[in-house]
């Protein structure tokens, strides 16, 4: 009944007999050919509901109503369907909805509405301000996308993912308001950000005295070290800190966490109140403010960029900016505190996740690399050279390795040393007489 076919540069078309035995075409763009083969079944099933006088079967009638205007346009015009009626939808603008979204969302952070204006202004910039909801297709979300890794801004692999997941929500709260039928960028995936290696950076102890010795006021070691040496979040965590958060007694700080409030049970979380953090604390302490209710309280103001401010200090110090100003701080003390306690405690105090923590945070440094090749095993035997240093060389046939002094059981006594036997049955556990 009706037939696809494909020209030179993949353009499909479907072409059909009507009633009247006219052939007819519909263009369908280029789709593929399990996307063409599904079109094709619905117009056939249009064709032999129009044949037959009957009514169409209800997903039949449930896919045209969500096709987009185009290629409803386009069935329209080979007479397969009455024209759409003018719906409220079709005059919704892209840049007059995101701005109504934005005013209805009071519940969103400062930081999350300023990520949707940048979105906004990338669509708007791409598409218009005026360009119909209803018009923008899955391919057009598509190449929106590659715009944005081309144009003349040309954004990061990483704020592009962002970006295009900020764009899907935006218009996933479309539908469900029922503005659009089908959100275009449902399908698109990698969404989200991916480790990059190459923005990665520690910063040694050394470095981090030379910053702290740069630091304009006490303040601004303060959030310095609870970067560093605590490990929070700037400036989210660091503004939130209060004196009545800080357990003197306890060496113990609660720190509320902005970013990670809305989850059940991560709104807060303890800390250690580590010794190299403790004396910028007491510090910032001794000369808080009679009532200061806020660690930080000279750089609150949210007209105040502490990013600007961090680059003036690195460059007083001396040290060339690194890639992530603050969150380098927090990755490079995650790092080191893995070295020393278990990875379940270690992302309880800096309040990620064991996955987060190994994709994003923990770190391969020299130190790492240093200690394996300066603590490697020998099998030989050490002799010692004319000039009275000591050098290790394979032990020769027949020949015993030297015993150390300071060993309690050597190898060959281990061998021949007894033990108990035990019977098939496990040793009993001892048990108080008193329980």
């Amino acid at each position: 009944m009706a037939s696809i076919s494909t020209d030179a540069n993949g353009n499909r078309k479907i072409q059909f007999s009507d009633g009247n035995g006219q052939r007819k075409i519909v263009r369908i763009g280029k789709p593929s050919m399990k996307a063409a083969e599904k079109i094709l079944a619905k117009i056939e099933a249009i064709l032999e509901a129009k044949l037959s006088c009957r009514s169409l079967a209800p997903e039949v009638a449930e896919w045209i109503g969500k096709i987009p205007d185009v290629l409803a346009k386009r069935l329209v015009a080979v007479g397969l369907i009455a024209p759409r009626e003018k719906r409220q939808e079709d005059s919704t603008k892209l840049g007059e909805f995101i701005d109504a979204y934005l005013v209805s969302r009071t519940d969103i952070k400062p930081r999350t509405r300023t990520c949707l204006l940048q979105v906004r202004s990338n669509l708007v910039e791409y598409f218009g301000e005026n360009k119909p909801l209803r018009d923008i297709t899955p391919g057009d979300a598509d190449e929106w996308r590659r715009w944005m890794l081309t144009c003349e801004k040309k954004l990061g692999d990483n704020t592009v993912r962002r970006r295009a997941g900020r764009a899907k929500q935006l218009f996933r709260a479309a539908q469900r308001k029922r503005v659009i039928a089908e959100n275009p960028f449902a399908d698109m995936r990698d969404c989200t950000v991916r480790a990059n290696k190459a923005r990665e950076y520690f910063l040694s102890l050394e470095d981090t005295a030379k910053v702290l010795a740069a630091c304009p006021d006490h303040e601004w070691r303060l959030i310095v070290a609870l970067a560093r040496f605590g490990g929070l979040r700037t400036p989210s965590e660091t503004l939130s800190l209060r004196w009545s958060d800080v357990d003197w007694e306890r060496g113990r700080l609660l720190i509320h966490s902005p970013k990670t409030e809305h989850h059940e049970g991560k709104e807060s979380r303890w800390i250690p109140l580590f010794p190299e953090l403790r004396e910028h604390l007491e510090a910032a302490f001794d000369r808080a403010a009679e009532g200061a209710e806020f660690a930080i309280t000279r750089y609150r103001d949210a007209e105040q960029n502490l990013r600007t401010h961090m680059l003036r200090i690195i460059k007083r110090a001396g040290l060339t900016a690194w890639p992530k100003l603050f969150q380098n701080l927090r990755a490079t003390r995650e790092t080191e505190l893995v070295e020393t306690y278990p990875l379940h405690v270690v992302t309880a105090w800096l309040g990620n996740s064991q996955l987060i923590a190994a994709k994003h945070y923990l770190q391969v440094t020299d130190e790492h690399f240093a200690k394996a090749t300066h603590n490697q095993t020998h099998s030989g035997a050490e002799i010692s050279e004319p000039d009275g240093s000591a050098v290790v060389r394979p032990l020769r046939d027949n020949e015993k390795a030297p015993e150390f002094p300071g060993l309690s059981v050597s190898c060959r006594d281990m061998n021949t040393s007894t033990v108990a036997e035990a019977g098939i049955e496990p040793a009993r556990p001892f048990r108080n007489p008193g329980f």
